[in-house]
């Protein structure tokens, strides 16, 4: 069971394209400036079963996935099955934010888990004194996109390179 705040369908401020957008209640990070304080206590969720997610996910059929927050690394085994499970049964990518560092992930073992079924990180705590609204999916320039695939496979930090098209 996971504990979610909300599942937006059709998103486009999580990432690129249309997106669902499935925002997990709890975060240990309580960044100054955060733009959803809400959801720092995990108890403010509804319990959703991953099954239970997963039908919302999958009944739009162009869209992709974002995991946002509070922190979905917060309830990383339950994020991990239901990204397994959206990988198996579909082609969408997924995108995840954090407040930890992609390096510091990888020394978890519960949340480097969930990295495996993970396109794209959106690392780093937000930093109100390094906030840009200049920036693609980021509110603080000390926040990084990671192609977690490439990543992984060189065993060296990535950066995922967002070109818009003009």
């Amino acid at each position: 069971m996971l504990s979610i705040l909300d599942i937006l369908e059709d998103t486009t401020v999580d990432g690129p394209g249309f997106r669902t957008a499935i925002y997990a209640a709890g975060c240990p990070n309580r960044c100054p400036g955060c733009h959803n304080p809400g959801s720092w206590d995990i108890n403010r969720g509804r319990r959703m079963s991953v099954d239970e997610i997963l039908e919302k996910v999958l009944a739009d059929n162009f869209a992709d996935v974002t995991f946002s927050g509070g922190d979905p690394m917060f309830q990383p085994e339950g994020f991990a099955q239901l990204a397994y499970a959206i990988k198996k049964q579909s082609r969408k990518n997924i995108w995840c934010y954090t407040g930890y560092t992609f390096e510091k992930l990888l020394n978890n073992p519960r949340q480097a888990k969930l990295l495996e079924y993970i396109d794209v990180l959106v690392d780093g705590k937000f930093k109100e004194e390094l906030r840009d609204e200049e920036l693609y999916f980021r509110g603080s320039r000390n926040q990084r996109l990671i192609d977690v695939q490439a990543s992984l496979k060189r065993n060296e930090t990535v950066t995922y390179n967002y070109n818009p098209k003009i």
